[in-house]
């Protein structure tokens, strides 16, 4: 990765567009993308859908923007901010942490830290559950009118304070939103590479895919794919006896999971291109999550899809922590795919 395309994933990392409220990571790749692509629009729900024309069968790749996040439902009489999740937040990850308030135009207005009425009084250690979100949280240091008057109201959303940094081991992230801002950067890797497209390749960055996978749903209504193939993440495993969701150890490719199963014809094809290349290819099944391909797959008539992306430490915490080599992976086999890709499914 050259320092170019690391400043690319830095920003996509760091900037704040929670679901439902992705403007300006939207704003950030329509400058990244657009030398790379022939068309670029953005549909009624705020999906950005950048065309790549070609010759061939019509590719749908995705990968969406939002992130996780928090958002006030209540400013008490002492100016603590009463919140709920937007998205799957464990609120575990989320006591002590240090947040931004944004306004309704994407100002950040205020820090904060998320906390509990033991923790704020120093009677954490007597506690023996884990508090639920409904009992965090955010302490902003002000009055109820301080808040009012920064603008802090119901309805402001609330995101982590973390950046993209490289730990211990250069090839290895930590950052918010690495779920999925990993697969928006791979999407612009793509379209850069894609020199001449032998297909017509659409190179789709959804909304709130974190709170109903709404934004595929919308942003393929008007397009008739012959594939589709989602670009996201998956919790690592670790720590498991015999797992497929190992860290480093190269490119996940979803098999089966809580809501669909992959294509399996389009799933030996990236497996033998990542044969050709000596890239692992760990294959996933499981019962739990899915991700945009699930929506892409039910389009109309129907959509032979699968999903690929990386394993991520802390996902749906505040920080995440990934491997660059295996994005690395992900962009080598899905450039070589687009080299030469299928034609249409046949059955």
């Amino acid at each position: 990765m050259n320092k170019i395309s690391i400043e690319i994933l830095k920003k996509l990392v760091n900037t704040i567009s929670p679901s439902g409220d992705e403007k300006l990571v939207r704003n950030l790749i329509r400058k990244a993308i657009r030398n790379h692509v022939n068309k670029i629009e953005t549909d009624n729900l705020g999906n950005l859908i950048c065309r790549k024309k070609g010759k061939g069968p019509v590719i749908v790749l995705a990968a969406h923007m939002d992130e996780i996040g928090l958002m006030v439902s209540k400013v008490d009489q002492d100016g603590y901010l009463k919140i709920i999740a937007i998205g799957g937040v464990d609120s575990i990850a989320l006591v002590g942490q240090k947040v931004q308030i944004m306004d309704e135009k994407n100002k950040v207005i205020c820090h904060g830290v998320i906390t509990f009425e033991e923790a704020h009084d120093g009677r954490s250690l007597d506690r023996k559950d884990i508090p639920p979100t409904s009992e965090l949280y955010v302490d902003v240091g002000l009055t109820k009118e301080g808040c009012e008057r920064k603008g802090i109201e119901v309805g402001c959303y609330i995101v982590p304070l973390h950046h993209l940094e490289f730990l211990g081991d250069k090839n290895v992230i930590s950052g918010k939103a690495l779920d999925d801002r990993i697969g928006c950067y791979i999407l612009i890797e793509l379209a850069r590479r894609l020199k001449r497209a032998k297909a017509d390749v659409y190179f789709i960055f959804t909304v709130q895919e974190e709170i109903g996978l709404y934004g595929a749903k919308t942003s393929i209504y008007n397009l008739k794919p012959d594939w589709g193939i989602a670009i996201d993440v998956v919790a690592a495993r670790d720590g498991a006896i015999g797992s497929t969701r190992m860290l480093g150890n190269g490119p996940i490719i979803t098999v089966k999971d809580a809501e669909m199963i992959a294509d399996r014809h389009l799933n030996i094809i990236l497996e033998k291109i990542a044969k050709k290349l000596k890239i692992n290819l760990q294959k996933d099944v499981s019962s739990s999550g899915t991700t945009d391909a699930t929506n892409i797959m039910l389009s109309k008539g129907g959509t032979p899809s699968t999903a690929i992306g990386v394993a991520v430490r802390n996902i749906h915490s505040t920080i995440g922590i990934a491997d660059m080599r295996d994005v690395s992976g992900v962009i080598k086999i899905l450039s070589e795919f687009l080299k030469d890709p299928p034609k249409k499914h046949v059955f």
